[in-house]
């Protein structure tokens, strides 16, 4: 009696044990996987969809989609095929049942063929795989610049263009290098054409008037002291020199080239060194005098010589434009003070 109470007990224990196995089996969510075309052209889109049939209490969820939204896809296949966002989701309620379909953007833009990996579904602590599908990816014919491409949109306009648009990227970004080299190149070709023109990149130095050059020799060659060591024919060599070149330089004369009469000829030509040719007369006579007669000056003769060049150069400068012009106008002046009184006294 108490054998066959036993037996009741471990076949009933069976059976409860087969309708959990039943119930559990039939729980268990369907994955499947499919895709729209499994040809595409390289850069094209296909859809992957993916059905999942399951008990409406079942929540579960795809590891995958996670990522997907946060960076925009998802690289299977070493990275070849992208499984991109947004995903399109789709419920369906039957019977009993709940199917939930998700319809994911595939992309390539490596040609060759792929084996898409095993989805995987978590629902809880249990893990359910969908089954894996093939991809045949085809590269783009090489074609000319002007041939469209099917199945590819020409690129937009931007919204809002710019001259900018149509530069180089490189262009855009070192724009400041370009500039400087743009400058430097300038800068350079400006200092070529200054050294070209003046044989000179820094500016030159004004040169000394005539007046400066004058009175500058002359100082230098009071300093030499030459006719203090016996050196009277080289004092007064140098001390014409500088009057030719003087009278060159201030007045136009070509006194190098000229005798002592022609230069005083030329010197009564000339309204503003007619009153001061006794000076040069006097330079040039004893000059003439050591040069061709060995005459030896006197010392008094010597000093007479160099102060009378010097009182030639001075009044002979150019005076400034301000006391020209006063010069100019005081002579008028006078004569209309002279007019005046005339005209004064006649009346």
């Amino acid at each position: 009696m108490k054998k066959l109470n036993i037996n009741k007990y471990l076949l009933a224990f069976g059976v409860a044990l087969a309708i959990a196995g039943g119930s559990a089996s039939a729980a268990a969510p369907v994955v499947k996987a499919q895709l729209d075309s499994a040809n595409i052209l390289m850069g094209t889109m296909t859809t992957l969809r993916v059905t999942v049939d399951q008990e409406p209490s079942l929540k579960g969820h795809f590891p995958f989609l996670r990522t997907a939204l946060e960076k925009g896809y998802v690289g299977v296949c070493g990275d070849s095929v992208e499984l991109r966002a947004p995903v399109k989701v789709d419920t369906v309620r039957q019977n009993n049942a709940l199917s939930i379909r998700y319809d994911i953007p595939v992309q390539s833009f490596d040609s060759g063929y792929y084996k898409l990996p095993e989805l995987e579904f978590v629902a809880g602590v249990d893990t359910f795989r969908s089954n894996s599908v093939a991809l045949k990816v085809y590269p783009v014919a090489k074609v000319t610049a002007d041939t469209p491409i099917a199945d590819y949109a020409n690129v937009a306009d931007p919204e809002n263009p710019s001259i900018f648009d149509s530069l180089p990227d490189w262009m855009v970004k070192y724009w400041w290098i370009l500039l400087i080299v743009l400058a430097a190149a300038g800068v350079g070709f400006w200092l070529w054409r200054r050294y070209s023109k003046e044989g000179t990149i820094l500016p030159k130095k004004p040169e000394p008037t005539p007046y400066e050059s004058a009175i500058a020799a002359l100082r230098e060659l009071k300093e030499k002291k030459l006719w203090e060591n016996g050196m009277e024919k080289e004092y007064f060599t140098e001390l014409t020199d500088i009057l030719r070149t003087y009278l060159y330089r201030r007045f136009g004369i070509n006194a190098m080239e000229m005798t002592s009469r022609q230069i005083l000829a030329a010197l009564t030509a000339n309204k503003e060194t007619k009153d001061k040719k006794p000076m040069i007369r006097q330079i040039l006579d004893m000059a003439d005098f050591v040069k061709f007669a060995k005459v030896r000056p006197l010392p008094a003769d010597n000093i007479q010589s160099l102060d009378n060049a010097i009182t030639f150069v001075e009044q002979t400068k150019p005076l400034p434009v301000e006391e020209k012009a006063d010069e100019e106008n005081t002579p008028a002046k006078s004569a209309t003070q002279k007019t005046t009184k005339k005209k004064g006294g006649k009346k």
